[in-house]
């Protein structure tokens, strides 16, 4: 299924090579259960808690829609989210419709979807992703993806948002296989197979003082 995707970055980036070799297989499939609306709602739900708490409260939420989903334990925050983005998709404003949201691109999709209180650009990048199964999404905010670069790469900082699309350009059309590939990669030790192909930062160079000085101290 993913062949085409994983040959493309094999070919064009030696450190990811690497990185999908060490992986292995990828399992990345777009979650189809529920609709796109249940989709959003639990991603504002999950929003800054741990997996097993939120997961919990997720639930309660599901068994009571339609009822009193404060008392599911939703900050009142995550509430008038949910409500928000009601309001936004019963107007029409953000399209949810199957055939509809088709039709769309990317951006345009993150355009209409971070017009709902409490979803912002990582949040539609996952549901990009994970949802409707889009392959070329770089979620160039994302934690997980920056820590990852900057194990394979053998970068000294983390890098930043910029950083991760400069890395990240030549993947396309396929970016999301490769941010599968490196969030997955985090579950492993740091691989030597990886770090022999990894790209070292440039060592900077000295100025003539500094080392005009080094020569002073050297003599005495």
């Amino acid at each position: 299924m993913h062949s085409p995707s994983i040959r493309h970055l094999k070919r064009v980036d030696p450190v990811l090579a690497a990185v999908i070799e060490l992986v292995g297989p990828c399992r990345l499939e777009p979650r189809r259960e529920g609709t796109h609306f249940d989709a959003l709602a639990r991603a504002i739900v999950y929003q800054q808690l741990s997996g097993k708490a939120a997961a919990t409260i997720h639930g309660r939420v599901l068994a009571l829609y339609g009822g009193q989903l404060r008392s599911a334990g939703l900050s009142r925050q995550k509430l008038s989210y949910l409500k928000d983005l009601a309001e936004k998709v019963h107007h029409g404003i953000v399209p949810l419709d199957d055939e509809e949201i088709e039709q769309l691109s990317d951006d345009e999709i993150i355009e209409k979807l971070i017009q709902v209180k409490g979803i912002g650009r990582w949040t539609v990048h996952m549901f990009l992703i994970f949802r409707l199964g889009r392959p070329n999404v770089l979620p160039e905010l994302d934690l997980g993806v920056q820590n990852a670069i900057r194990r394979a790469y053998r970068l000294r900082k983390q890098p930043g948002p910029k950083d991760v699309r400069r890395i990240g350009a030549k993947w396309s059309p396929h970016a999301s296989i490769a941010s599968w590939y490196l969030w997955r990669s985090l579950e492993h030790a740091p691989s030597k197979r990886v770090s022999k192909t990894t790209v070292r930062q440039p060592r900077a160079k000295r100025s003539p003082k500094k080392k005009a000085r080094q020569t002073k101290r050297s003599r005495r």
